[in-house]
């Protein structure tokens, strides 16, 4: 019996890449750097282990989980304004890869 090789999907290769970016941010960033990637890394490993629990496949899924995460934390004022600012940029720019 062989057993078939699952291709990894859109939303897997973008989980693993985004893993590993914000792994580099931890190790090379400055202090606002990593508080920034930190914060979206705990928001991002929930929506990801959702995304895998729900088999979804596809990157604007997670994104959906992830705006919905963070709007719910920045209407619950966990950062200020020029934090919640980075922290939307860093996703954006994770996105745009």
């Amino acid at each position: 019996m062989t057993i078939a090789k699952q291709t990894p999907n859109e939303l897997t290769l973008f989980i693993k890449k985004t893993e590993k970016y914000l792994d580099q941010v931890v190790e090379n960033g400055s202090d606002q750097e990593l508080f920034i990637a930190s914060y979206l890394q705990g928001h991002f490993a929930v929506a990801a282990g959702q995304s895998q629990v729900r088999k979804m496949t596809q990157v604007t899924q997670l994104n959906d989980l992830m705006e919905t995460s963070l709007d719910a934390a920045f209407d619950n004022n966990e950062l200020d304004k020029n934090d919640q600012h980075q922290v939307l940029k860093l996703w954006q720019t994770l996105l745009a890869d």
